[in-house]
């Protein structure tokens, strides 16, 4: 056994040794603790054993406590002598059980296991006072925590970074990263609890010290330094760490203890800890060496010491009755403690304010992390009270200033029209005025630790204070306001509403000094004026914070104003001092008559005769609609000046001196360059402005100005005497601007004899002493009314007047006045297109500008392969789950069944490369790209990807797949569609319309097309732009798998990928026309339009398609607009194939295929053409179809009839007529062979009539009509009308230029209208007719069947579930699958298809695929659902990930029952299934579920 120690020793200083060998790395540094610390060698030395249970322990501990040796050893705990020995013992070992717990790589399962025993133990309170009398339980555990967090120590670089002292913990290391302390944390959080033992731990003077030792290591961590060029590059979450550390390590416990100082017996408790935290942030500031300015751009949310003592200061008002001034220190502390949680105050502004964009996104994530709900009471509240504290008890005109200096607006308080910023944009002046108010208002009005606190009312301060994003605000007014609209309270759109605050505890009225002084006077009346002055960039939000405070100033003024100062006009008694008193009350009625202001050369107010003066004023802001008068340098005496800083640092100088000879003393400011940058800010001069007015008179004007109405203020006393008797008016309680100024107003007559004669001598001055006239209610609405109207006419003239002058100007520089056709209207010209550069917003850099060739900038897109389409049917009612053995469901009459038939049947006929061009593919397994509509450089994409490869915290996502998360939004993505240079559409505002004939159009189009290189951009050229556009293409053909994309006879052709290129463009549009709701009658944009990526997607793919050319022989183009010489040329020999007739064609497929062939961007006017010609091939197709559905009888008739109207002068557009050609060219074949008749009048026994054919052509066309003006609508920009469904057809062909503009739309619409043959109808016709009769005279059938063209697909949905669960579990749980013949562990079944599969079955796993990833591939291109029988849960699998999407089926109580435990009966729940249709039909499955992981093709 003596041997046995010996190793234990040796091994013990090896571990030490090991722990302490590491402090020299990088910039680590051990700190010595306190030697208040009785027990520091003791509890860190050596263990030395004497016992078995001790012996027994260490090696449990070595182990990492194996669960069944935890278990051994807590099941014994019921013996009490043995619960004794074993916590001592467990105590005795609590520094190797950390150090085990640093080394360990699985401290997740340490931590639990130690916590099971450690809380046990440590939760009986006379357990926990027994160890820690007799074994200094505190002093281990608080040594312990210490000697933990010395090893991630590193120097703070807060305040001056190269001579600083101070350590902090490093956040980035895996002891903060990963929580390891977490159980001791909580072990202490548990003994504390503990009122004995608390109690020791308050009165020990030597633990308080060591404690505050430990927090201090905290105070300042985490620190960001503002990125003022670059982003950066890598955005750090070391966050996380740092805020949970503070929260855990240190406020926990801080609320531990203050649950035991609540009564006044416990105040010497309060006392020592305040002590001690005082003494640690003296050393704090001294170790970081700070006086009295904080650094610039920097800030830590952190400050664990200054939240102690607010905390505990504010636990001594409020249960302990101490005296607040006997807890608090000298004046030059206080100083310096309200620096720091100022800079926190100042610093959130700026993160608002976007001034720390370049930092990422993480900074604005402490922002919120630090107002949010878990963490607010242990950081932004404390730090509020603190300065509540400070402000309280420090020089009012110091506070003020600090404030505004810290917000960094101090140039712009300035009476001047203009004025020069030092160290703040113009951008970001109006954001951080706003905060600096907002700031004040939140410091005088908050209760939270000064008085009562919370009621019903709403409270605007308190929803800011606790708001994370600025929405949330403006949530919450809006509801107030629908409120105040629905009870009658105020009808218009209030301000927030101004709430009467509770009176403050005495200890803290001095906080109310704020409020009556004269920096605070100056900058109100600074900033009335200037928003009476419209200077920029002051906003209502500026107004309504300034009334806000001159409303608090009002109620809590001193009782014993004196009425006896002289009021307006004198002057000369203040020289140099703006206001004569610090009272409110009093200044507000004082008139400031002239003001010194420093401003550049180049302002108005400057007078070039004047000679520059030395005196400077740094109360200012911006531009004026109205100048002030500028007096000359005689008046210079009288004019009032003041200098915030100035006015701050002579405070600061007043203090630290002490003394009363130099309190009075102006001290000129030292320079520094963080407020003044020499040399590089323009020449500043002195003007001196004639202002002669007071708050009162810039009220009364505001008054006027808010009300639109000159003299529109009438003081209400003089009609109503007893308003200044009971002034409480329900009236005054809700409102606007305007209301507020009334009630400020009256508030101030109340107070104060002198300011009420003085508001009525200024209305006086501007209105005629006569009351007005007493008139009824019912005239007063009839008055409103007709004053709403005639300033609604007099904006509307004004706009037009506006709008006329802007088109008359534009028409002027737009049209060549030299021209002798100067009279025409400008059409932009393909030469020089007048349209502006599309501008990006990179969301990674921030930087703004156009994508370039060099530099391109991309959309941020989710590639997903689908097969939605492919499950739409030509039935309306969703197919039913099978629930019996007789029910079946068979794809047969699937859209994308139907298509691969059609494919097949003309692949076996005509030659391959024609068939390719003749249809679309990508029904099934068709690529769909969505974006967030966030754009990025393409560059700093990759910069970004490259740091997510490096960051060992994703989950999720792949990146070695390319998968991402947007930077901004944090939408899952997987590649960047680049944007290519330009503007996103056609400018068309300004087109004239095109007088060119329809055969100049056609010829156009056709030398475009087979114009080779007319792209602006080729790959060969080899930009980024053209090498990131090859690169999208990969990674769209590789979303998909080969067999979606290869459907030649000859695997790898061309045609191929030209077939594959043109079905994106046609997938991603039906897809729209889907999310649409399957038409086009609501019109306008839609999210999906908003959010549309289709432009950027047809230039990617215009670009690939201009790479291949279609055999000039074989053009469709040319079959479509040109007339053939000899027809029999066209077809095929017996041993070629031939082409596939143009009657055969998808006219959708053929639309896309001529646009994206065309050089982009695209003409309108060549767009119109195209459409316009391949609406007559759609149209003959129509009557072609129609003519077979029919039976002979019905066809004679047509027949018949059509050739008698043949010669009427619009024959051409008579459906009669060309469907009579049509039968009787069609004819000529066996394409009506009796036969085949027969076959087609039983399937379609349909009594035709006019109507009903006219029905059928429309809907025939309309499929076709809507993809085009979807198309258009991305292209050019076009908003869609909306409609009627009857009307869509009308609408959409008037939309597309295909109906004549001397239409009458009285008479019934008749779809032939829209007709504009290319070429003669009948011979056109005659030519696509002699294709089709050489085919049917050898394939009848087949040449039927493929004219008969099914185009009404329904929206696709899921399965139509039973109601009952219990009907699918007793069918399904015991079925034998159809692969192995057996019954499945875990049945699932499909809920698209209803194909019933093994989850994680071995027994049908194929090729390393399980069955469901299996089914995901051939059902959904990658996509599954599945409901799994036996847990009533659905899975979702969406390519490698799947995840959990919960139940459809709930109980009676509306709650699910996972894996069926319970046995409750289940019901379908509809709204959540209707939900589940909607993520599968809208794509958006990987958005909205967020817990994904990786299957390995195990399901």
């Amino acid at each position: 056994m003596v041997f046995r120690s010996h190793l234990l020793v040796l091994a013990l200083w090896q571990f030490k040794e090991d722990q302490d060998g590491n402090q020299g790395l990088g910039k680590r540094k051990r700190v010595k603790l306190s030697s208040g610390t009785k027990a520091d060698q003791s509890i860190m030395d050596v263990l030395k054993h004497k016992s078995f249970l001790e012996e027994l322990l260490f090696w449990t501990i070595k182990y990492e406590f194996p669960q069944k040796m935890v278990t051994f050893l807590l099941n014994m705990l019921p013996d009490q002598e043995y619960k004794v020995a074993f916590t001592k013992t467990f105590v005795q070992h609590y520094a190797f059980i950390m150090k085990t717990l640093k080394k360990s790589h699985e401290s997740d399962t340490m931590s639990n296991r130690i916590v099971h025993i450690s809380v046990q133990l440590f939760s009986n309170e006379e357990l926990a006072r027994q160890v820690t009398e007799e074994c200094q339980l505190l002093d281990i555990m608080v040594t312990v925590l210490l000697y933990m967090m010395e090893s991630c120590l590193i120097k703070s670089e807060l305040q001056d970074e190269e001579n600083s002292l101070h350590v902090v913990v490093n956040c980035g290391e895996a002891l903060l990263k990963n929580n390891t302390y977490w159980p001791l944390v909580s072990d202490f959080i548990n003994i504390l609890s503990h009122q004995s033992v608390a109690k020791r731990f308050l009165e020990d003077h030597g633990l308080l010290v060591t404690w505050m030792n430990f927090v201090s290591f905290f105070q300042g961590m985490n620190l960001n330094k503002r990125e003022l060029n670059e982003h950066v590059e890598f955005e750090s979450q070391t966050y996380y760490a740092a805020f949970a550390a503070e929260l855990e390590a240190c406020a926990q416990p801080m609320w531990g203890l203050l649950s035991h100082c609540k009564i006044r017996e416990t105040q010497e408790y309060t006392r020592n800890v305040v002590r001690y935290c005082l003494e640690a942030l003296q050393d704090w500031f001294d170790a970081i060496n700070f006086v009295d300015e904080p650094a610039p751009n920097q800030v830590t949310f952190h400050l664990p010491l200054h939240r102690y003592y607010a905390m505990f200061l504010s636990k001594a008002v409020k249960c302990q009755e101490l005296d607040l001034d006997s807890v608090l220190p000298d004046q030059e502390m206080l100083m310096k403690l309200m620096i720091h949680p100022l800079q926190i105050q100042a610093s959130l502004a700026e993160i608002h304010s976007n001034m720390w964009v370049r930092n990422g996104l993480q900074i604005k994530g402490q922002a919120m992390t630090y107002v949010q709900s878990h963490f607010c009471n242990s950081m932004i509240d404390p730090d509020i009270y603190l300065l509540q504290v400070c402000a309280s008890r420090l020089d009012p005109d110091y506070f003020i200033s600090s404030v505004f200096e810290r917000f960094k607006v101090v140039d712009l308080l300035t009476m001047a029209s203009q004025h020069q910023n030092t160290v703040l944009d113009a951008e970001h002046e109006r954001s951080m005025l706003e905060g600096a108010l907002t700031f004040l208002v939140i410091l005088l009005s908050l209760r939270l630790h000064l008085a009562e606190v919370w009621d019903q009312e709403f409270d605007p301060v308190m929803v800011i204070l606790r708001t994370v994003y600025r929405r949330d605000v403006q949530s919450a007014m809006d509801r107030y306001t629908a409120f105040l609209k629905q009870s009658g309270k105020f009808p218009g759109n209030p301000w927030p509403p101004y709430k009467k605050r509770t009176s403050l505890h005495p200890s803290y009225k001095g906080l109310m000094r704020l409020l009556h002084c004269k920096t605070l006077h100056i900058v109100l009346f600074t900033l009335l004026y200037k928003i009476l002055m419209d200077h920029q960039n002051l906003s209502e939000h500026v107004l309504c914070m300034v009334l806000y405070l001159i409303e608090l100033g009002l109620e809590n003024s001193a009782e014993d104003e004196s009425d006896e100062e002289t009021s307006v006009g004198g002057p000369e008694r203040c020289h140099d001092s703006w206001f004569p008193g610090s009272n409110l009350v009093s200044n507000m009625r004082h008139f400031i008559n002239y003001v010194r202001v420093r401003v550049p050369e180049t302002a108005p107010e400057v007078k070039r005769d004047s000679p520059a003066s030395t005196s400077s004023d740094s109360l200012g802001s911006l531009q004026s609609s109205r100048r002030p008068k500028v007096l000359q340098r005689e008046n210079s005496g009288t004019a009032q000046v003041f200098s915030l800083v100035a006015e701050r640092r002579k405070k600061f100088q007043e203090i630290i001196n002490r003394s009363s000879s130099e309190a009075n003393q102006v001290v000129r400011p030292k320079t520094s360059s963080k407020w003044s940058a020499p040399g590089s800010a323009p020449q500043l001069t002195t003007a001196i402005l004639e202002i002669k007015e007071s708050i009162l008179s810039l009220l009364i004007k505001l008054h006027h100005k808010l009300s639109g109405k000159q003299n529109s203020y009438y003081p209400p006393w003089l009609d109503d005497i007893e308003i200044l008797i009971q002034p409480e008016i329900p009236k005054y309680s809700h409102g606007d601007g305007i209301t507020a100024v009334e009630r400020i107003l009256l508030k101030a007559a109340l107070q104060s004899r002198m300011n009420k004669r003085i508001i009525e001598e200024i209305c006086r001055k501007v209105t005629p002493p006569v009351p007005p006239k007493k008139i009824t209610a019912a005239e007063k609405k009839t008055l409103d009314k007709e004053e709403r109207r005639q300033k609604a006419r007099e904006r509307q003239q004004k706009l037009l007047a506006e709008f006329a002058s802007r088109q008359k100007s534009f028409m002027e520089t737009a049209m060549d006045v030299d021209s002798p056709e100067n009279d025409i209207p400008m059409e932009i010209t393909t030469a020089e297109p007048q349209v502006s550069e599309a501008v990006y917003d990179c969301v990674i850099c921030g930087q703004s500008g156009p994508s370039s060739e060099d530099r391109p900038t991309g959309l941020v897109v989710l590639l997903q392969a689908s097969s939605v389409l492919g499950q739409c049917r030509d039935n309306v009612e969703p197919k039913k789950l099978p629930i019996t053995e007789e029910e079946q469901i068979y794809p047969w009459d699937t859209c994308a069944a139907v298509h691969d038939v059609r494919l097949s049947l003309l692949q076996r006929y005509f030659k391959d490369s024609s068939c390719l061009l003749a249809v679309s593919i990508g029904w099934e397994g068709g690529v769909y790209v969505q974006t967030c509509g966030h754009t990025l450089h393409i560059d700093c994409h990759k910069s970004y990807m490259e740091s997510l490869r490096n960051d060992q915290v994703l989950q999720g996502f792949s990146v070695d797949k390319g998968e991402f998360t947007c930077p901004l939004c944090r939408q899952f993505a997987n590649s960047v569609l680049p944007c290519y240079p330009g503007s996103n559409v056609e400018n068309n505002l300004w087109q004239r319309p095109c007088n060119k004939s329809m055969q100049d159009l056609i010829k156009e189009v056709e030398e475009l097309q087979g114009r080779p290189g007319a792209f602006p951009v080729s790959i060969s050229s080899e930009t980024n732009l053209s090498k990131e556009m090859e690169s999208v293409m990969k990674d769209i053909k590789n979303t998909t798998q080969k067999k979606y994309r290869d459907y030649s006879k000859t695997p790898g052709s061309p045609d191929n990928d030209f077939l594959f290129m043109y079905s994106v463009a046609r997938t991603n549009l039906e897809l729209e026309l889907i999310h649409r709701g399957g038409n086009l009658c609501s019109g306008g944009a839609s999210t999906a339009g908003k959010r549309s990526c289709l432009n950027q997607l047809f230039h990617v793919l215009a670009l690939h398609m201009r790479l291949y050319s279609i055999d000039s022989e074989y053009n469709p183009w040319k079959k479509l607009t040109q007339l053939v010489e000899d027809m029999n040329s066209q077809l095929g020999n017996e041993e070629q194939q031939p082409e596939v007739p143009i009657l055969y064609h998808d006219v959708t497929s053929l639309l896309l295929i001529q646009i994206l062939m065309m050089p982009q961007p695209l003409h309108k006017e060549h767009f119109t053409c195209i459409v316009k010609v391949l609406f007559t091939l759609l149209y003959t197709q129509a009557l072609a179809a129609l003519s077979v559905k029919c039976s002979e009888e019905d066809r004679s008739a047509w027949k018949h009839m059509g050739t008698l109207k043949k010669n009427i002068c619009d024959a051409e557009k008579s459906y009669e007529v060309l469907l009579s050609f049509v039968i009787s060219e069609l004819s000529k074949g066996k394409l009506y062979h009796e036969e085949g008749s027969q076959e087609c009048s039983m399937i379609s026994p349909i009594a035709w009539s006019p109507e009903s054919m006219e029905k059928y052509l429309q809907e025939f066309c309309l499929p076709f009509l809507r993809i085009t003006s979807l198309l258009q609508h991305h292209l050019f920009g076009e908003d869609l009308p909306s409609c009627q469904e009857e009307e869509e057809f009308s609408v959409l062909s008037s939309c597309l230029g295909l109906l004549p503009t001397f239409y009458q739309t009285e008479h019934p619409f008749i779809s032939a209208s829209c007709l504009d043959w290319p070429v003669p109808a009948f011979d056109i016709i005659t030519q696509w007719c002699f294709e089709i009769k050489s085919f049917t005279e050898r394939h009848a059938e087949q040449g039927k069947a493929l004219l008969i063209q099914e185009s009404r697909w329904k929206l696709p949905h899921l399965l139509q579930l039973p109601e009952n669960y219990n009907t699918i579990f007793q069918y399904y749980h015991r079925k034998t699958c159809s692969v192995c013949t057996k019954v499945p562990k875990d049945p699932a079944v499909c809920l698209v298809c209803g194909t019933f599969v093994c989850l994680k079955g071995l027994c049908c796993k194929q090729q390393s695929y399980c069955e469901c990833v299996l089914h995901s591939q051939n059902c959904g291109a990658g996509t599954g659902i599945f409901l799994l029988i036996n847990a009533s849960v659905i899975i979702i699998i969406r390519g490698h990930r799947f995840c959990l999407w919960g139940s459809v089926y709930l109980d009676a109580h509306g709650e699910e029952d996972r894996d069926l435990r319970r046995g409750k009966p289940l019901y379908i729940c509809k709204e959540r299934y209707k939900v589940l249709e909607q993520q599968w039909i809208s794509h958006t499955f990987d958005h909205i579920n967020k817990r994904w992981g990786p299957h390995y093709n195990g399901l």
